[in-house]
């Protein structure tokens, strides 16, 4: 783990915010001149606390105004499985996120489609791809917050 301190938080809560920002500006947001500043962004860089910049769109506008959770539960808990199943997920685009969970459910997608019908297409993938105990879907029916700007109070 790198030691952040409170000069690195600011240009990471500044990045978050606008990771565009010509780097005369993002230096003078943190009370730095530009080379200092971006000496701190390679830093930043190289030990993979800035992981990539990206741009954020808005699904509604690429036709994806739909947002489905899918719980999966399997009766196989191996490795071997997981690592088929994680590499065969990689290649489905409507799954955005997806992540191994503790408690009743063993994993959890985040699932991105146009409509009723664009999830049962992706629905029909995924049972394709392995072998479920159960496969269940919660439909989002509201965005009430949404964000990628992670908490900087505690990394130190």
């Amino acid at each position: 783990m790198i030691a952040l301190d409170a000069i690195d938080r600011r240009l990471l809560a500044e990045l978050q915010e606008d990771c565009d920002r010509p780097l005369a500006e993002l230096a003078r947001a943190v009370g730095l001149s530009a080379t200092p500043c971006w000496r701190r962004i390679q830093r930043l860089e190289q030990a993979g606390v800035i992981k990539g910049r990206v741009a954020l769109l808005d699904p509604a506008k690429l036709n994806l105004p739909v947002v489905v959770f899918v719980r999966v539960k399997t009766a196989r808990h191996s490795y071997a499985w997981l690592e088929d199943f994680a590499a065969k997920i990689q290649d489905v685009p409507e799954v955005v996120e997806f992540y191994r969970m503790s408690g009743d459910v063993d994993y959890l997608l985040k699932v991105v489609v146009p409509d009723i019908a664009g999830y049962d297409r992706v629905y029909k993938q995924l049972v394709t791809l392995a072998e479920f105990a159960d496969v269940s879907s919660s439909f989002a029916l509201e965005t009430i917050k949404q964000t990628t700007k992670l908490p900087l109070g505690y990394a130190g």
